[in-house]
């Protein structure tokens, strides 16, 4: 039978995969049911294009930084792609990623508690599904790390162990640099009687190299507490390094830490400075006087109340950083998103591992502090999210920086960044590009070969599975139509050369047939049609859409959406009034209806209140940049009777509503401030709207 499939020039089943090309074999790994094989990983993702949605300042040079909405197995795929065409290139030319860190939901069930006693996120996917999750992500960032790159992996104590594994399995044991441990909240026993374990106190960053010759930077250094004067024994006894030192050696199996040449260097300046008091102050002087850096000077002197030799590190000396970072805390502990990173840990990270301009990604960007801490230091910055709570919190983030870490200081304007959409797109604005473009993306979004030839005098665009691909220029052709006449003149032409498939991609008006395709003479002409969702035989995967939280327990739930959809904005009927709440006057906005649509599984689908998400607010909106001020998801609405209440004095001139379903799809409509009259009542709205769809 495979036989007879390869004669037929048609592509072996996936799940045949696994018999002509058994997994290689390893001494020991991690087995566990639905893990698939790395090459089918890399093989089956689709790459979806990146559609521009906005740029913030003006990209003057060959890089900008990304902000990208899409699920990031797909998004890292087309990141791949673009390293392979040598589009993601670091400042020095090296192509890929310098530095990858990500934040992963922890694969549990227990709820943790933000500092308003609110339930801040519940991790749903465990065990297995999990573990898979991660590692179909973990084999790509594995292709887009630049040879001397580093990864990143924060997590708890709950699937550490499980991912060690994973990751000693997809980049060597040998490349396995560190387990960093890192404060995390304390919790206090002060109301429990009973305690069943002990607390947690620690989160663990796992740090893998690309390769074995990677190389941490000096950054790794951090300023040395404690004394300056430091003993000058050391343990285990070393023949020859046991000699005299101001009349002392050093004691039973014990030994000195320098070599003794260069230790009777150094006491030639406590000799020389003998007759005065040797300290910091004394040596800072001489280092001045004699133009030296206090750094390249060593002393040792006879310890004040021993006698025994000790020796001296400058103040502004250091040393390296270990791997339990004591000083610094994981976690932020802001009320803006559950489980936002501290600028302090990014920073230590990022300083450790990459240069000015180097480019950072984080697949799992949340509420940002990886970009953020990027953009102060210098370096580029590519960060994905499914949710579209991530992305205007960073977006909001980015244009409200500060200059120190911890968001302190002076404000500083990011450098240009532009917001992308990845696997949900507005077709309005696609069909609008250039030809040019629109055949880029048209193949692209199918996962086409961009291979422009000729076949019996017809020009066409790409291959598909070797098959041939023509994008039809709407652009050139308006009002032309392609109709079941069309595809059999195409047959007339070429059928006899351009084997059992071909494929024509258009915009869905322009065709005047249902079907997803024609069966001529053995010959299958596809219909892909723009905005379309799947036909299902072209994919390995079943599509499946992006999943938006719609409480705060859900926010940081594991996403893994497959294919494409295009924008479908809700229709959202709505009311407004002023009511008197706690002794003063508040805007009241309440949602009387909400449908949604969109395309599951090549289906279209309907949904009402099920399918809200969230609504967001901004206050003082400037015509161009929906700068997110409030948030309200469907559990918070729901138990107001689907009420949301925000104060009248923070109101601007505009205010802009964004309604959001769990698809990811966005309705606005923009409310003017004399719209709010104080004669008004909650039994009289203000305004009723339904939101354009």
């Amino acid at each position: 039978m495979a036989i007879e499939i390869l004669q037929r020039d048609e592509e072996l089943p996936s799940e045949w995969a696994h018999i002509f090309f058994p997994p290689e074999k390893r001494e020991y790994e991690l087995v566990y049911y639905g893990k698939e094989r790395g090459e089918d990983i890399l093989a089956d993702t689709m790459a979806v294009p990146l559609q521009p949605v906005s740029t913030f300042g003006k990209n003057s040079d060959d890089w900008h930084n990304k902000l990208i909405f899409g699920d990031n197995l797909q998004v890292m795929k087309t990141l791949l792609k673009m390293k392979e065409k040598g589009e993601l290139v670091n400042a020095d030319g090296t192509p890929g990623v310098r530095l990858i860190y990500i934040d992963p939901p922890f694969a549990t069930k227990k709820e943790f508690l933000g500092s308003k006693e609110q339930r801040a996120y519940q991790d749903k996917i465990i065990g297995a599904e999990f573990v898979e999750f991660l590692r179909q992500r973990l084999i790509i960032m594995s292709k887009l790390l630049t040879p001397d790159g580093f990864i990143c992996v924060h997590l708890d104590y709950r699937k550490k162990h499980y991912i060690k594994i994973i990751m000693d399995e997809i980049f060597g044991e040998n490349s396995f640099r560190n387990e960093i441990i890192v404060n995390r909240v304390k919790k206090s026993n002060h109301e429990r009687e009973k305690v069943r374990k002990l607390n947690e106190e620690f989160d663990t960053i796992l740090l893998y190299a690309k390769s074995e010759g990677a190389q941490l930077l000096p950054p790794t250094k951090v300023a040395k507490k404690g004394p300056r004067w430091h003993g000058f024994d050391a343990p285990n006894f070393r023949t020859g390094m046991d000699y005299s030192l101001f009349g002392r050696k050093p004691n039973s199996n014990r030994h000195w830490s320098w070599e003794e040449s260069r230790a009777r260097v150094a006491v030639n300046n406590y000799v020389r400075y003998e007759k005065e008091r040797i300290d910091d102050e004394t040596i800072e002087e001489y280092s001045q006087r004699i133009g030296t850096d206090i750094d390249s000077m060593e002393f040792i002197r006879a310890k004040p109340s021993t006698g025994t030799p000790e020796y001296f590190i400058p103040a502004s000396d250091s040393v390296l950083c270990n791997n339990v970072w004591n000083d610094i805390s994981a976690y932020s502990f802001s009320n803006a998103y559950p489980t936002e990173k501290s600028e302090a840990l990014l920073s230590r990270i990022i300083g450790m591992i990459t240069n000015s301009r180097d480019i950072v990604l984080d697949a799992f960007a949340g509420s940002g502090t990886t970009c953020a801490v990027a953009e102060k230091l210098g370096r580029r910055w590519i960060s994905i999210d499914c949710g579209k709570l991530s992305i205007y919190t960073i977006q909001k983030r980015l244009l409200n920086l500060k200059l120190e870490i911890g968001n302190k200081g002076k404000h500083i304007n990011a450098k240009p960044f532009t917001l992308y959409n990845a696997g949900l797109y507005d077709f309005s604005t696609l069909k609008q590009l250039p030809w040019a473009d629109w055949r880029f993306f048209a193949l692209q979004l199918f996962g086409c070969k961009d291979e422009p030839h000729e076949i019996g005098g017809l020009r066409l665009d790409g291959k598909l599975r070797r098959a041939s691909v023509m994008v039809f220029n709407h652009r050139e052709n308006p009002g032309k139509r392609i109709d079941e006449e069309t595809i059999e003149d195409i047959h007339n032409a070429v059928g006899k050369l351009i084997g059992n498939r071909f494929f024509i991609v258009a915009p869905r008006g322009v065709f005047d047939f249902q079907q997803d395709y024609i069966d001529l003479e053995g010959i299958r002409y596809y219909a892909l049609r723009i905005p379309y969702s799947i036909i299902n035989e072209l994919h390995q995967r079943e599509f499946s859409a992006l999943q938006q939280p719609n409480d705060a327990t859900s926010v940081n739930e594991t996403v893994n959406a497959v294919g494409f959809d295009f924008i479908q904005p809700p229709k959202v009927e709505w009311s407004l009034s002023i009511v008197k709440r706690e002794n003063c006057d508040e805007a009241c906005l309440r949602i009387k209806s909400f449908k949604s649509r969109a395309r599951l599984r090549g289906k279209d689908t309907q949904g009402e209140w099920e399918t809200f998400s969230m609504l967001m607010l901004d206050y003082d909106y400037n015509g161009k940049i929906f700068d997110m001020d409030a948030v309200a998801d469907a559990h918070q609405m729901q138990k107001n009777d689907w009420q949301v209440f925000f104060p009248l004095e923070r109101l601007g001139v505009n205010i802009m509503v964004n309604f959001i379903d769990i698809y990811g799809n966005e309705a606005r409509e923009m409310i003017t401030r004399n719209t709010f009259s104080p004669a008004a009542t909650q039994s009289k709205p203000v305004k009723k709207k339904k939101t354009r769809s």
